[in-house]
């Protein structure tokens, strides 16, 4: 579920968290972990005139996690006309990352355990570059640029993805394909295409912070962790869903082989 917070001063709140788990909030708040309720009060206490001119810009955060890890928090920036892809992000971090293979997971404990303690998204529809997204050399987004007590001293990093290129993108053109034609034979051709694209995000958002952690390391290299980590999870999900499907409803799946 997504948490809205309460109006502040007759403006509509633009910063959100994320809670599809239940965080214990009070408790991330101890032994100085980074606490989104104190980041969501300091971004609604800023002077009333930089929230305004966010409120004009129509500019929103929604914070999230990666289930059962204190950190990184991530910050998914974004306008109000991208707010539906930010939410199918934050489903991404959240429960997708949750149900992938452990092996996946144990790939990225390291990178994602020597992250920074609090990275930013800045959600784009496209970059003019075409690439899919960027790791940032310094924090562009204004209100994690300067420091402040909420951050606890945090290191602070920056990325950026463009949805809807990633949404075209094709990584791995024949198993894709193949999963797709599958699909379509059966009931779940949506379903299928929201999970691929979930898994795509994800795959990009690890990469970028991979490059974060390790901006030395060969592109080669992390494109290939990436690729991997894509697709074996997505075989994973194709494995399961096309097993739990039920073969009175949907009779096509009986013709696999």
């Amino acid at each position: 579920m997504l948490s809205r917070w309460a109006h502040r001063q007759g403006m509509a709140s633009d910063c959100e968290i994320s809670n599809v788990f239940g965080w214990n909030l009070t408790e991330m708040n101890t032994e100085r972990i980074l606490s989104p309720a104190a980041i969501h009060e300091y971004l609604e206490t800023r002077p009333a005139g930089i929230r305004w001119r966010e409120w004009v810009r129509r500019r929103q955060y929604l914070m999230t996690r990666f289930h059962q890890r204190s950190r990184p928090l991530l910050v998914i920036a974004h306008f109000f006309r991208d707010r539906r892809a930010a939410r199918k992000i934050a489903l991404a971090i959240e429960q997708d990352w949750n149900e992938t293979p452990k092996s996946c997971q144990d790939a990225y404990d390291e990178i994602l355990f020597r992250a920074p303690g609090l990275i930013v998204i800045q959600l784009r529809q496209r970059n003019v570059c075409k690439c899919l997204g960027h790791r940032h050399p310094a924090v562009r987004e204004a209100p994690f640029a300067e420091p402040h007590e909420a951050f606890l001293g945090t290191e602070i990093g920056e990325i950026d993805l463009a949805y809807q290129d990633i949404d075209k993108w094709h990584p791995l053109p024949l198993s894709d394909s193949a999963l797709d034609a599958k699909f379509l034979e059966g009931s779940r051709l949506e379903e299928f295409h929201e999970r691929q694209f979930r898994l795509k995000i994800l795959s990009i958002i690890l990469h970028e912070i991979n490059h974060l952690v390790s901006p030395q390391e060969d592109e080669t290299t992390v494109r290939q962790r990436s690729l991997t980590f894509y697709r074996e999870t997505m075989a994973h999900y194709a494995e399961n869903a096309i097993s739990t499907l039920s073969l009175t409803i949907d009779r096509s799946f009986s013709r696999f082989g």
